[in-house]
């Protein structure tokens, strides 16, 4: 790329009038703003600087400059009214004086709305006993002064700063004053995470009211606009020194209620370990259903009924993902950005953003964030695709009037959207060697997805991946809902970034498209009754 286009804030407000950087262009170009592929403005750049587009209503936006032989594109988000979505970075290192843009561009880059502070506190039960300069508790150095000009840098860039804070965790130098409230073994001994943290019941009153008045104080000291709250998916149930039982699951959700009593303006995201217990959480006072998932949540289809069962939970609040890419750390690059992108590509389509990205390069292989991985150019212009896509696509991804009508459009039986391809399947699970096939709508408005699974021999999500299956083209059949033809569009994050319109032919009750290959994953919008 000789030249790029990012927005100055990762999302823009109602009334704002979205400002977009151009770098690095040396000719004149148009650069146009793109509404679920329909063209709702142009501006003409001349070179390098500032465009301020016109007020736009609230949705996503693809911007698309081209400028002689040369086209580059980003996305823009106007917020609107209802539930918007979350894409959850993080930063972990906080070094005297170390250089920020890079990770200011990255929030940028990839329309970043949140940005976890993993691990910036002095100990576990004491985020800030450790003065202006210190040590936290795994030896990584930590100026305050950091963290605070990295909260700066996160809002510059339009994004919030959630602090790290465990809600369970206590250091050995500390638990003298919290073993009353352990969290016991059946043979007594307390709940450990490695050698250095012990667990206490969260819900405690004296550590509940020592933990809410610690992250009041970070609020106030440091300037966090909420927190990361965090446990480690064990116990589950457990007793206290003094005897009693405690179901854990009701003692986090005590703790949310607790925390939110304290904060009432501050943004919380509490984790979801392996799905636990997010039934009991998604209602609570929170501002995400945030799930980390691990075993035995390993293939494709086990991450989309994670997503599914966290929009179940709830319609009011965005659903994320921490699903860990270690396939960086046993595969080459090309076979573990494959990986990533049907990971992307499954959560993305179901509704879901992915936890992933940070820094001003990294992504996440590991649960603890320090150990994170340097991406490859090639790794780097996926996300920048991908992220693009999620934004400019966002309403018809995470809308939650969206109703999954596989099982009744699709198929033999019923033969009102069906997705065909000469000599492969279709499956409306997450099947290998298949193409997954999912059918949601509102109203008069159909959306597909199409996942390539055809050359694959099986659907783990961090394994590595055999090249894309090269389909022949596909056919959409579709039960027309009046005289009229439908109209269909199809996008791509890798072959066809905007949306784009199909050739639609009659066939009696039906109509008919020729589908162009897919690679990882296809999109399909089809209004039934398009407007004039």
């Amino acid at each position: 790329m000789t030249f790029e286009i990012l927005p100055l804030r990762s999302t823009y407000r109602p009334g704002e009038e979205p400002l977009i950087e151009v770098r690095g262009q040396a000719s004149p170009g148009l650069l146009s703003v793109l509404r679920l592929g329909e063209t709702v403005a142009v501006h003409g750049v001349d070179g390098d600087g500032v465009v301020q587009l016109d007020r736009l209503p609230p949705g996503g936006y693809g911007i698309e400059l081209r400028a002689g032989a040369a086209t580059v594109r980003t996305a823009i988000e106007v917020l609107g009214a209802g539930t918007a979505p979350m894409r959850y970075g993080f930063v972990v290192d906080y070094r005297p004086g170390r250089d920020l843009t890079g990770v200011r561009d990255n929030i940028r880059r990839l329309h970043l709305t949140d940005v976890q502070f993993y691990d910036w506190a002095y100990r576990h039960a004491d985020l800030l006993g450790g003065g202006d300069v210190y040590d936290d508790a795994l030896g990584q150095p930590i100026a305050l002064d950091t963290v605070r000009d990295l909260i700066a840098t996160v809002h510059d860039a339009g994004a919030r700063a959630l602090g790290y804070a465990a809600v369970y965790g206590v250091g050995d130098a500390e638990w003298p004053i919290w073993s009353y409230a352990a969290l016991l073994t059946p043979t007594g001994a307390p709940y450990r995470l490695g050698d250095f943290l012990s667990l206490v019941d969260p819900a405690e009153p004296g550590w509940l009211e020592h933990f809410t008045a610690d992250l009041h104080t970070a609020v106030d000291r440091v300037g966090f606009d909420g927190f990361h709250l965090d446990q480690y998916g064990y116990p589950k149930h457990a007793t206290r020194p003094d005897g009693t039982h405690i179901s854990v699951e009701d003692s986090f959700a005590d703790v949310i209620a607790g925390t939110r009593a304290e904060l009432p303006a501050s943004r919380l995201v509490f984790n979801n370990v392996n799905n636990f217990p997010t039934w009991r959480t998604a209602g609570t006072a929170q501002d995400a259903v945030y799930i980390e998932v691990w075993a035995p949540h390993t293939t494709l289809g086990h991450l989309a009924d994670v997503v599914r069962d966290a929009r179940a939970a709830t319609s009011d609040k965005p659903v994320v993902i921490a699903a860990y890419q270690h396939v960086y750390d046993t595969a080459g690059v090309v076979e573990a950005d494959r990986a990533t992108a049907f990971t992307m590509a499954t959560l993305f389509s179901h509704g879901a953003s992915h936890l992933l990205c940070g820094e001003a390069d990294r992504i996440l292989v590991d649960p603890y964030y320090v150990r994170n991985h340097a991406i490859e150019p090639s790794t780097a212009d996926m996300l920048r695709r991908w992220y693009d896509f999620h934004v400019e696509h966002g309403e018809l991804l995470t809308d939650p009037g969206l109703a999954d009508m596989t099982g009744a459009l699709a198929g033999s039986y019923n033969e009102d959207c069906d997705v065909t391809y000469p000599g492969v399947p279709v499956s409306e699970t997450a099947t290998p060697g298949a193409v997954w096939r999912r059918v949601l709508g509102a109203g008069d408005r159909l959306v597909v997805h199409l996942i390539n699974l055809s050359g694959q021999d099986d659907a783990d999500w961090d394994a590595p991946r055999k090249p894309v299956a090269d389909l022949p083209s596909g056919r959409l059949r579709l039960r027309r809902a009046g005289s009229d033809l439908p109209r269909v569009r199809v996008a791509d994050p890798d072959r066809q970034a905007a949306l784009r319109d199909l050739t639609v032919t009659a066939d009696g009750d039906y109509a008919q498209v020729d589908l162009p290959t897919p690679y990882i994953w296809q999109l399909l919008l089809i209004d039934l009754h398009p407007t004039p």
